[in-house]
Formats: structure tokens, sequence, C-alpha cells
């Protein structure tokens, strides 16, 4: 899956620790592709609230990613930090208002994709009561297409900070396009 995105202008979202962004970034030997975007706007904060956070956005920046912190998914295609990018993922909501977020995500996502190759990937928990998010009917309602979904294995991304236990096998990454 790491290989699936290599070579491409990424965008994620939703980054808390920027673990995941870490991952890729070493998977890769470079991150000039990729910009981790995060809600939260305190850099400082990420010591507090994430144990690696700090270190990670540092290893990220020395890397040569782009990090953007007080991305708001409702309002990020009019954010002038951002641009247009081969894949936009967002990994792991962990919003309270999952419905309203993943469908503010995916509308802005759309828009942002550089082209109808352009991929919006979503992993995302399957068991209750994440699965009475409809991953699939959201990406339907704002004009996106399923492509693929795969099980998703946190071992292939060392480093990544998600609660394997908490997770299991129950997490899917969905793949849309336009």
């Amino acid at each position: 899956m790491v290989c699936h995105y290599s070579d491409k202008q990424i965008l994620l979202v939703g980054e808390g620790d920027f673990s995941f962004s870490l991952s890729l970034a070493k998977a890769f030997g470079s991150s000039t592709n990729i910009t981790a975007a995060s809600f939260d706007i305190r850099g400082n904060g990420l010591g507090r609230n994430y144990n690696n956070g700090k270190a990670n956005v540092e290893e990220l920046e020395r890397l040569g990613c782009t990090v953007v912190r007080g991305v708001n998914i409702h309002s990020m295609t009019s954010d002038c930090r951002l641009a247009r990018y081969d894949i936009i993922i967002f990994h792991f909501i962990r919003a309270g208002k999952h419905h309203e977020v993943v469908k503010s995500f995916m509308e802005s996502a759309r828009e942002m994709v550089k082209d109808e190759n352009g991929e919006i990937h979503v992993t995302h928990k399957t068991i209750y009561p994440f699965n009475e998010q409809d991953i699939k009917a959201l990406a339907e309602e704002t004009g996106l297409r399923l492509i693929k979904q795969m099980k998703f294995h946190n071992w292939i991304f060392p480093g990544n900070s998600v609660d394997t236990y908490s997770i299991g096998s129950s997490a899917v990454t969905f793949m849309f396009k336009k």
C-alpha cells in the first residue's frame, strides 16, 4: 500500500501526532511530496497532547514535508496554504460528529484533487459504532465513487501510532474517485 502513495502529491488531513505522515516520509526517504495538515493550531501543544508529536513534525520538516496547522476540513478549499493534490487522505477520523465531518471532508477533497484520476482515501473502523457511518453512502452523496477498499494493516506503516489493539482487523481504507 505504501508504494501506492509514492511519486504523488499527497495531502494528509486530520493529523494528530503526525506519525502516519512520518511513516510515509520514512518509507519514501523524503517527504517533499507530502503536505501534512492538522486542525490544531498550537504547535507547542503537540508535546502535551501527543507524546511524539513535536519530534514527528521536526523530522517531517527535516525530510522536506510541508506542515500546515489550523486546517479546517469544512473550509480547506479556500485555504491558500493548500493546493491541488493527486491523493487526499483522512486517516482515522476521530471527531465527535463523524457524519458531518466525513461529508465535509469528501466535499472539500473532491474539489481539491487534481483531476479525474485523483483519489480520496478514508481509513475508518468498520465495527460498531463506527460502522453506523456508511462511508460509501456519504461518498456517493458527494459525487464520489468507490474504486477499492482494503483492510488497513498498521504494520505496513512502521511508527504509525494508531492503537493496533483498538482497531484490530476492523479498519478499512476506502479509496474513491470523482
